[in-house]
């Protein structure tokens, strides 16, 4: 008993429990708080140093498995467990630590932290064969977790990461290696929570979770790579959300968020990857929607969600809902801050025909050729206006009948009141104003009515403009059903 000579009665308890893998709780009760720490007298103090060597020399007793189990104690000093190989267990739950407790590059069976309250946490290529818990931790200094290696889950439920100063992220999970899943709902980032580069090859759920820096990056998240889906149901981000570059193979779940970032871009997820996306029943965004360049199968987008400024160039998806009408969707288009760009169109207009709804494919090609209208020369845009106005750039057809049912009744009942002379008596055939009339609006159709007749005064100058009608109502028909026909 050599080695527990200098121990305090605490510390006594502790190590005679460890070979057994027995636990050491000295709570007062189960629900005090752990943040009072520092009022708890040496009966439940426990020096870093004795933990470090404890673990470190692993007493065992036969037939049991040693673990470190504690919960209630206040721990002093740094725990140093750099570059240390653990194999027993360790839970050091409802306690304070006073100092940074050092785990970069230790290698760990596993380890839980639930309910503690810890100044942060240095645990960079930290490596744990099992599950790293940090259920109800208050963080209040970094956790750094950039490249750990952790084999089966990571649990965060409702952990608390604060920092003295913004000036590095409060919690650090950049490159990491998850095996399993990502738990951490209702979890709280009092600034920037990192996972660039990361990968979880099971689920992350971070529904309800908040995370705050309202001036800066709040979920720095590029090239997270997912491997089932991310639920981010009624998550609160006040600043920037960026998935730039990311891959998630199921689902990235946002109903009913609140994504906030002012005058700045709130969702940036750009070039990825994406199963499906779920933007749907939460608040308009505060802030800029970049979807850029993004793969998506299957957008949920409600129409409400959308901000003022969308970024969608490039963005290709096979499946759109929730089905709204054209003109619910067309305006995301034209949120859209960039240069005219006829892909945007184009996709919706795949989107619709894939929901066999033909009638919305066609408004969303004619708002594209009115798009595109107001990029050509003021020529080009003249021309645009007359087919707009006769055809409707070939998708209302019926238009054009109107138009020549129209100009046909105006010509018929004015030479109808008033016929034009003949041009040889005796050999015109009688003169009949409807064919006379369709004779100078077609001008591929001869009925024999207007080379026979020659009309004067303000008859001359109507069939003038019935003859560059019906020019014009012809040509546009023409590049109408041309580009119809070769759309499709």
């Amino acid at each position: 008993m050599s080695e527990t000579n200098d121990l305090t009665p605490a510390e006594v308890c502790i190590w005679r429990a460890f070979p057994r893998g027995e636990s050491v709780d000295f709570r007062a009760a189960e629900n005090e708080d752990p943040a009072l720490g520092n009022t708890w007298g040496a009966e439940r103090t426990v020096r870093a140093s004795v933990l470090r060597t404890l673990l470190l020399k692993a007493p065992q007793e036969e037939g049991k498995i040693a673990a470190l189990k504690i919960a209630g104690a206040r721990i002093t000093g740094v725990l140093d467990l750099k570059y240390a190989t653990i194999d027993a267990a360790i839970r050091l739950s409802h306690c304070q630590f006073d100092s940074v407790p050092d785990l970069y590059g230790a290698q760990l069976r596993q380890l839980n932290l639930s309910k503690s309250v810890l100044p942060g946490l240095t645990s960079a290529a930290l490596r744990v064969e099992g599950v790293l818990r940090m259920t109800d931790c208050r963080m209040r200094g970094p956790v750094r977790l950039g490249g750990a290696q952790i084999s089966r889950a990571l649990f965060m439920e409702r952990a608390e990461f604060t920092a003295p100063d913004d000036s590095e992220p409060v919690l650090q999970l950049n490159q990491a290696e998850i095996g399993d899943d990502v738990w951490a709902p209702e979890m709280r980032a009092h600034g920037q929570a990192r996972l660039t580069g990361a990968s979880v090859a099971g689920r992350i759920n971070v529904q309800d979770a908040e995370f705050n820096n309202p001036d800066g990056t709040a979920l720095d998240a590029q090239n997270l790579n997912v491997g089932a889906h991310v639920r981010a149901r009624c998550v609160r981000a006040r600043g920037r959300v960026e998935l730039r570059g990311s891959r998630i193979s199921g689902r990235l779940d946002l109903l009913h968020a609140h994504l906030s970032h002012p005058g700045d871009t709130a969702l940036r997820a750009s070039s990825c990857v994406i199963g499906e996306l779920w933007l749907r029943g939460g608040d308009r965004i505060e802030g800029v929607l970049n979807l850029r360049r993004s793969q998506i199968e299957i957008l949920t987008l409600e129409p409400e969600m959308l901000p003022d400024q969308v970024y969608l160039s490039n963005l290709t998806y096979s499946v759109l809902t929730p089905h709204e009408p054209a003109e619910r969707r067309l305006p995301m288009l034209e949120l859209d801050g960039e240069p005219y760009e006829p892909h945007g169109y184009e996709q919706l207009t795949a989107a619709y025909r894939h929901a066999g709804d033909d009638d919305a494919a066609r408004l969303v090609q004619l708002a594209k050729q009115r798009r595109r209208r107001t990029t050509l020369t003021w020529y080009g845009r003249l021309w645009g206006y007359v087919q707009d106005a006769t055809v409707g750039y070939g998708f209302r057809p019926l238009r054009s009948a109107v138009w020549l049912l129209s100009l046909m009744i105006i010509g018929s009942i004015a030479y109808g009141l008033d016929h034009p002379r003949p041009i040889k008596a005796g050999e015109a055939p009688d003169f009949n104003p409807v064919f006379y009339t369709l004779d100078l609006l077609l001008p591929v159709v001869n009925f024999g009515q207007e080379p026979a007749f020659a009309p004067d005064g303000w008859h001359q100058w109507l069939s003038y403009a019935l003859i560059i009608t019906g020019w014009t109502l012809a040509t546009t028909i023409v590049a109408g059903v041309t580009r119809t026909v070769s759309r499709q």
